[in-house]
């Protein structure tokens, strides 16, 4: 799973950054998280608002105030359509 915090610097995209790492890691997710502050792949997203939380290539969440558990969610919910995460690349456990 490829997951990428994008951000401007700011102590709350950095917030996100950690945070994402953290509840990633507390769930066992194995992932691929960076933190990107370049202003031009946010502005060539179309976002106006900052951080956002990018999964596989798709804007999951954006903006400040999401909860560990909204995280949670998020990640949770791209292991369950990436069947690469799912255990092997048929997407079942063996």
């Amino acid at each position: 799973m490829n997951v990428q915090v994008l951000g401007s610097g700011c102590p709350n995209c950095k917030k996100l950054y950690e945070t994402t790492k953290r509840v990633a890691d507390n769930l066992g997710i194995d992932a691929q998280i960076e933190y990107v502050d370049d202003v031009t792949k946010i502005i060539e997203l179309g976002i106006m608002t900052s951080p956002v939380l990018v999964i596989n290539g798709q804007i999951v969440l954006t903006g400040n105030g999401h909860s560990e558990g909204d995280i949670a969610n998020a990640l949770e919910d791209n292991v369950t359509k990436d069947g690469a995460d799912s255990g092997c690349c048929c997407g079942h456990q063996h």
